[in-house]
């Protein structure tokens, strides 16, 4: 049966369906279908195609000359293009890809891709994000008067960073309203020792607080009494009695929404310093431009080491589906933003942060035209649900393996890590008898991460880039009117006209 576009609805709605579609569905199960389902064993990313994404441009190739090395064709050869990246406003975080993970906080799937996420990063040269409300939901914490003391989940993941970091790349630990009032930037900077804080102001996949499910009446119990929004209400006695006599299967826990004052702000960023972070980064979502133009004032008059800016379209485990779809500017329309309101910052004189943009990005293609349409303020791209996709691959496949159930259609590639997996020979030759110890999940995304990489230096060959600082806006045009429109960039049949002239005569 076809639906209507605008309404979701079949075009014929029978009566004596069961309720097939999202609005019959939601008559039967409520806020549930809210969420992708199931909750805590999927990712999920917005669906709506958007008028304008980083398909409508395209890459500009040439055949003359090299920027960032000697136009030698003995030399430039792609594996020779430099991608290596930093983020600092004064001491500089190194980073061997232009690409970090997002924040993987308090959701079930953060926790059990944990490690594979982590030591894949890690072991890449990159920078890797702890994200919102760990501490709390950490089952093991322990919480006096109000402030976090131990979690031994927090720990965990610092201390797996820590030891497969490969020289570059850092591990930042990110915090929303909640983490803040339970003391986490203190508990993490003064006893583990973490050098990078990020404030979080949202994300691109929703403007309200991290949702997640509970599938106990004591773990919701738990979360209430550690002062989050839990819905419906645990110590309820009818919903206590509902959820017992399987009305209902999960609850729900939220977390408050932040409120921003630009004062504020400068203040809590010296706080932070005080306390010995050495750098501090910002995340904001996509917010309306009044909200961004906030963001990048804050982010130049607090000197903050890196804005990342995170796009509507990218994807999550815990957002409403209808608000990843529908709320906020998509990508591609957020960077133009970002582009012109640095400019007019930059041609002030203003202090210019490192900026990153985030958003549906996952291939190499992408990872270009988002340098290349924030040129020169973006150093690099957020890779969230890319990432995340990666090591559970890896895992999936990791597990066939021992399993001796691997699917034919990557039984092509052999029967072991070793064939299966591409990057395992480099590893197992760096690593030696540690090899053993890295996770599958995490081989899965030093592999992808590698590809990037390869696919990465091959575009900027193409465009005789050599160093990832040469990017700028003219290596990309607009393939419509509209794209050129919002973003500045020459729309194709324009593009090098001056040049062309000068060549014509």
């Amino acid at each position: 049966m076809r639906s209507a576009p605008g309404s979701g609805l079949c075009v014929t709605c029978l009566d004596g369906c069961s309720g097939y579609c999202e609005v019959g569905l939601s008559a039967l199960r409520g806020r549930e279908v809210l969420y992708p389902q199931p909750f805590g064993k999927t990712t999920a990313g917005a669906e709506k195609d958007y008028p304008v994404d980083f398909s409508h441009f395209n890459m500009q190739g040439t055949c003359v000359g090299a920027y960032g090395m000697e136009p030698d064709s003995d030399k430039t050869m792609f594996p020779a293009v430099d991608i290596t990246t930093q983020i600092g406003a004064k001491d500089k975080i190194e980073s061997r890809v232009p690409f970090f993970t997002g924040a993987m906080g308090s959701t079930e799937m953060a926790r059990v891709y944990w490690e594979s996420m982590a030591v894949g990063a890690a072991i890449s040269g990159a920078v890797v994000t702890v994200g919102e409300n760990v501490c709390a939901m950490d089952p093991h914490s322990e919480i006096k008067n109000g402030r976090i003391i131990h979690s031994p989940e927090m720990e965990r993941r610092i201390k797996i960073f820590r030891e497969w970091q490969d020289g570059d790349g850092t591990i930042v630990v990110q915090y929303n309203v909640e983490d803040g009032r339970l003391g986490v930037p203190e508990y993490v900077i003064e006893k583990l020792g973490v050098e990078a804080i990020e404030i979080k102001w949202g994300q691109g996949a929703k403007s309200i607080g991290g949702e997640v499910k509970l599938d106990s009446l004591e773990r919701a119990l738990e979360l209430k009494a550690k002062g989050y929004v839990v819905l419906p209400d645990p110590e309820d006695s009818i919903v206590q009695k509902a959820f017992k006599d399987g009305d209902f299967k999960e609850f729900e826990r939220h977390s408050r929404l932040g409120m921003v004052e630009q004062e504020r702000f400068f203040l809590e960023v010296e706080r932070l310093r005080d306390l010995g972070a050495q750098y501090v980064t910002l995340k904001t979502g996509s917010y309306r431009p009044a909200d961004l133009a906030r963001a990048v004032r804050c982010a130049s008059d607090a000197k903050i080491d890196l804005l990342t800016v995170d796009g509507s379209g990218g994807g999550t485990g815990m957002s409403p589906w209808r608000m990843m779809n529908e709320w906020g500017v998509p990508t591609v329309y957020l960077e133009c933003l970002l582009y012109q309101f640095i400019s007019r910052l930059k041609e002030k004189g203003a202090f210019i942060p490192a900026c990153a943009i985030a958003g549906g990005i996952s291939l190499e293609d992408h990872i270009f035209k988002a340098i290349a349409l924030g040129a020169p303020f973006i150093k690099a791209v957020c890779l969230g649900r890319a990432t995340m996709t990666a090591a559970m691959v890896g895992n999936t496949i990791g597990e066939a393996i021992k399993k001796g159930s691997i699917p034919q259609k990557i039984r092509k590639y052999g029967d072991s890590i070793d064939r299966i997996f591409i990057g395992a020979a480099q590893l197992r030759k760096k690593y030696g008898k540690d090899f053993e110890r890295i996770p599958a999940g995490a081989i899965g995304v030093y592999t992808y991460y590698d590809r990037l990489k390869a696919g990465l230096q091959q575009l900027m060959a193409g465009a005789r880039k050599f160093n990832l600082g040469y990017i700028d806006r003219d290596d990309i045009f607009a393939l419509s009117r509209k794209a050129a429109e919002i973003s500045g960039i020459s729309f194709v049949m324009d593009a090098d006209k001056e040049e062309v002239q000068k060549i014509l005569g």
